[in-house]
């Protein structure tokens, strides 16, 4: 009769996210999970035919946890802030899950950066629009060239080459915000990209 199972799979995908957090998903193998575990590698298969497959738990623990970030976020009195917040609060905190799921490419196509900002802008679009007075496709673009910083500084933060605290942070975002936001409201056609970006430069310029 073979012997019994120790481990649920719940308590081997806890293991592995252990690992990750501690050590990077390039130390995720079958060999440092049986050490993590002080077993052999035998009961990690019994629930996973590969590594990858344990990968793909790993980053769906990831994924649901990064979701209660935002979800905390949009509490807040302007969402749309404290999804950005929120996103830097992840990457100070789990950063080597940040980098699983936004640092790393993905094989599905339905995954990665990209489809992050898609999500995150389905979820603040409505705040922008009623807070900001904007239309949809500007709230979006608004969303986005904010998005691209906050994801700038996540990287920096991540990797352990960002230079500015919390506060210094803040005032990067409110200055960009600010800026981006007035560009939109008196540029016509900014949004849309049917300006003439030689004639508004030269006028900025002379200021």
């Amino acid at each position: 009769m073979a012997p019994k199972v120790k481990f649920s799979k719940q308590e081997i995908v806890e293991a592995a996210v252990k690992i990750v957090r501690e050590k990077g998903v390039e130390a995720l193998t079958a060999r440092e999970m049986a050490a993590t575990l002080k077993v052999s590698t035998r009961p990690i298969f019994t629930y996973f035919d590969t590594m990858e497959q344990l990968k793909a738990e790993v980053f769906d623990y990831a994924k649901n946890l990064y979701k209660k970030y935002i979800e905390r976020g949009l509490k807040g009195p302007i969402p749309f802030f404290g999804v950005g917040q929120e996103y830097i609060r992840f990457a100070r905190e789990e950063p080597e899950l940040y980098k699983i799921l936004y640092l790393t490419k993905q094989e599905d196509e339905n995954e990665g950066a990209m489809k992050t900002l898609a999500f995150s802008q389905d979820m603040v679009r409505d705040s922008i629009m009623r807070i900001y007075n904007m239309d949809a496709d500007t709230a979006d673009k608004y969303f986005r060239d904010l998005w691209l910083v906050v994801f700038s500084i996540c990287t920096l933060i991540v990797t352990n080459e960002c230079p500015y605290s919390d506060e210094e942070i803040g005032k990067i975002l409110t200055e960009i915000s600010l800026s981006v936001c007035k560009a939109y409201k008196e540029i016509p056609g900014l949004s849309t990209g049917d300006f003439d970006k030689d004639a508004i430069f030269r006028e900025l310029v002379k200021k």
